[in-house]
């Protein structure tokens, strides 16, 4: 499987489902969807799920600050993004601490039921 994405409401927050490779093209299509799925359901917390297969370069996750910015993703989001496959991890991980450095709002967790938890409660921590 190349990529795969899946954009829902959920009630609580927006459920992005982001399988497979991926690259900065990928991440664009991600987070413009994310941004209509958000306005469209005035919800602005949003949980992704991964399992990454061919995980961004280091460039790709630097970029990401940029893509956020064009996007008009601010401190109204909470999101919590999960990578299922370990040895994806770090990039992800890499992305979070871009965006984190750069004011831009998430965490990203190995566990789904860990990153609802965060998402749903009271303040980010």
């Amino acid at each position: 499987m190349k990529n795969e994405l899946i954009i829902t409401f959920e009630g609580d927050y927006i459920q992005i489902i982001s399988n497979g490779e991926k690259n900065y093209e990928f991440s664009k299509r991600v987070w413009s969807g994310a941004m209509v799925a958000c306005e469209k359901n005035n919800c602005y917390n949003i949980l992704g799920i991964a399992d990454t297969t061919v995980p961004l370069t280091a460039l790709e996750g630097y970029e990401h600050a940029d893509l956020f910015e064009q996007l008009g993703i601010d401190d109204k989001y909470r999101i919590a993004w999960v990578e299922k496959n370990a040895e994806a991890y770090q990039a992800v991980y890499f992305v979070e601490t871009v965006l984190f450095n750069r004011g831009f709002p998430g965490r990203v967790f190995l566990d789904v039921g860990d990153a609802e938890e965060w998402l749903l409660g009271e303040s980010a921590e």
